[in-house]
């Protein structure tokens, strides 16, 4: 499955680029990857897997602006058509990259 985040934060204070610039950086020590600038996704193996990060977010997610989330399946995901540009190479972006205990 993956976990899809999208957002559109304020930039109007210090105060909003610091919250975006949190949220931002959150995302990605979270293992988020950046599809678009405010379109960032992660592979989630299971549901508890999926319940967890999703609570990572509510409990930081920004004080204003918008914020939505989507949960997809990989065949889903795997079904993203390119119209422009091509998709990005340098991420390993399967489950290679999970750890198994």
């Amino acid at each position: 499955m993956r976990l899809m985040v999208f957002f559109d934060l304020p930039m109007q204070t210090d105060k909003d680029r610091r919250e975006y610039t949190r949220f931002h950086k959150f995302l990605l020590k979270n293992g988020f990857i950046m599809m678009q600038k405010s379109v960032y996704t992660k592979l989630v193996i299971n549901n508890v897997t999926s319940a967890a990060v999703r609570q990572r977010i509510y409990d930081n997610l920004p004080s204003d602006g918008l914020v939505e989330l989507l949960e997809i399946t990989e065949k889903q995901f795997s079904k993203i058509e390119y119209l422009v540009g091509e998709e990005q190479q340098l991420v390993i972006d399967t489950t290679d990259r999970l750890v198994e205990l």
